[in-house]
């Protein structure tokens, strides 16, 4: 638990509560068809994919088979193989691992394929299409949407702290669209990255603490933890919980 990594920040930004039953062991997150879809390709790129297969045997039919979902994992990597520039942002050092700190709480990165001239993340994403975000009643683009542009600005400063270089941060993204995936391959402003960093300094230290049982986590209220540990204490008046939601325009 010394680390924390972009990931587990993410985590703790979501839910205090679920992230630290989470590192404790006391709570273990589903994991979806999709979240193995892409752990599948990551695998491959990291020259993991037996370990990977061995590990998980429900990617298998009875007859030994992998499942199609898991068929269209390799659509996936066939198609990004055929693809020049993507395996070229792809052909650095790969899973290389770095330390460093950031507002004084330590951080550790490991970063998917690293150049001498850019850091490169690799992402496996439902589809390109902005993504509604019901907290900010807006749609985002998915980098923004899931936090990479965090994971940027945390593996851009590690990087800086390790080799004395600030780097651009590229994403070479591939979707899980059917039958034929998309792909492209994104650059993320510095000052996107910039803005990002300050929410990492900002908050990072409070994690920390929560890491270290010196703060007590928030608990969202909304997530399958906090549904799944809410203990009830008595009736609600149903007008406290009544909201008023913006309609999505299409």
């Amino acid at each position: 638990m010394r680390y924390m990594s972009s990931s587990q920040f993410g985590s703790f930004l979501r839910c205090e509560a679920a992230a630290l039953a989470e590192l404790r062991g006391e709570y273990e997150r589903t994991v979806t068809d999709a979240m193995l879809i892409g752990s599948y390709v990551d695998a491959h790129f990291e020259g993991t994919l037996d370990i990977f297969k061995a590990q998980h045997p429900e990617i298998y039919t009875r007859s030994g088979e992998l499942r199609a979902q898991y068929r269209h994992a390799e659509t996936i990597i066939n198609r990004v193989e055929r693809d020049e520039l993507f395996m070229r942002y792809m052909s650095g050092r790969k899973q290389v691992i770095m330390v460093g700190e950031i507002a004084g709480v330590p951080f550790k990165i490991k970063v998917d394929s690293l150049h001498d001239e850019a850091i490169v993340d690799l992402k496996v994403v439902k589809a390109f299409a902005l993504i509604w975000n019901p907290e900010k009643k807006m749609k985002q683009h998915f980098v923004f949407f899931w936090g990479y542009d965090r994971q940027g600005a945390v593996y851009r400063e590690i990087v800086r702290q390790n080799t004395g270089r600030t780097l651009p941060f590229y994403i070479d993204a591939v979707t899980k669209e059917k039958p034929q995936p998309d792909l492209q391959l994104y650059w993320l402003p510095d000052e996107d990255m910039d803005n990002a960093l300050n929410e990492v300094v900002s908050l990072a230290p409070r994690f920390r603490m929560i890491k270290e049982g010196k703060l007590t986590p928030q608990r969202c209220g909304k997530c399958d933890y906090c549904r799944f540990t809410k203990v009830l204490t008595g009736p609600v008046n149903i007008h406290e919980e009544m909201e008023v939601y913006e309609v999505e325009q299409p």
